[in-house]
């Protein structure tokens, strides 16, 4: 079972990798794309709040 460092470290990876395709889906105009990765990246961040990691310097969407 993983401990919660692995847990926060998996979680912020795919977290950043989901703010990029975001980016990109939002520079493309891409609007179904980008309202599917939004959910993603909502539920990855509840998960960070709750396991405590601070947000502040890794959110590049701040929605």
């Amino acid at each position: 079972m993983p401990n919660n460092a692995e847990i926060a470290k998996d979680t912020i990876e795919q977290f950043k990798k989901i703010q990029d395709y975001m980016v990109l889906a939002k520079e493309e105009h891409a609007v179904k794309t980008y309202d599917k990765l939004k959910r993603e990246y909502l539920s990855l961040k509840a998960l960070l709040n709750v396991i405590g990691v601070n947000l502040i310097d890794i959110d590049l969407i701040k929605e």
